[in-house]
């Protein structure tokens, strides 16, 4: 692993604003890449689960956004009335409006954190993919998520995870630490080191066994977790009591 130095939680939200901006234009070549394109049946999963979980639902809420992959998969469904695409990032939002272009999505910039701009109890879903180890404070953006959502709705989560089995971990972490941020280095002609923030950002991110602990103590239910190539991604669903 390289000498990269994650920035502090105080410097953290401007920060990623900055460089997701800076990387948005091939932010999806870049997730098709290091993935081989596996993000896309994930999201996939995620979209088919927040569904199932809540086959009645009418609204939803797609937090850090980016350029729109799930927003996308959410549009599709005729029997979303309302769908929002959030994020920090405003370049990210341009490269996700022709996507749900013509269709019943609005998209806006804000802070995962701070949701003040939609009431209690807004919306059946809640996604958002690979975005919660980005913000400042998870425990407080989890509480934002309980909020927003009505009860009986459902939150998915999608991000990183960490690799079972554990003789596998040497592995992944060479491919995750050393060439991830090579593709994106290929992708600019130069390197970025918001590229070495993204696999760096999973060292202080929780494991997917605590993640469903803290948000079964924020007040969620029936919390529970797929993984995805041996836990290299991890989905996780949880529900706002009734």
């Amino acid at each position: 692993m390289n000498q990269y130095q994650l920035p502090s939680q105080e410097k953290k939200p401007e920060y990623v604003r900055q460089n997701f901006d800076g990387i948005a234009k091939a932010y999806d070549r870049f997730n098709d890449w290091n993935s081989f394109f596996l993000h896309r049946k994930w999201k996939d999963w995620v979209v088919r689960e927040a569904k199932k979980t809540v086959p009645g639902a009418k609204s939803a809420l797609d937090l850090c956004c980016g350029t729109g992959d799930i927003t996308y998969r959410l549009s599709k469904d005729p029997n979303l009335e309302t769908i929002v695409g959030l994020d920090f990032s405003e370049q990210m939002l341009s490269f996700a409006f022709p996507k749900v272009e013509g269709k019943q999505v609005k998209l806006i910039v804000g802070d995962a954190m701070d949701l003040k701009q939609f009431a209690n109890g807004s919306f059946d879903i809640v996604t958002m993919g690979f975005g919660l180890r980005n913000v400042s404070d998870l425990r407080m953006c989890l509480l934002e998520i309980k909020r927003v959502l009505k009860k009986g709705g459902v939150y998915v989560n999608l991000d990183v995870g960490r690799v079972r089995p554990r003789f596998l971990k040497v592995f992944a972490d060479f491919y995750f630490f050393k060439i991830v941020p090579l593709f994106g280095y290929l992708l600019y002609g130069k390197q970025n080191e918001m590229f070495d923030y993204l696999p760096h950002s999973s060292k202080t991110y929780p494991d997917q066994e605590t993640l469903q602990k803290i948000l079964e103590e924020v007040g969620f239910t029936d919390v529970r977790f797929q993984n995805f190539v041996f836990g290299n991604a991890v989905a996780h669903v949880a529900k706002k009591g009734e």
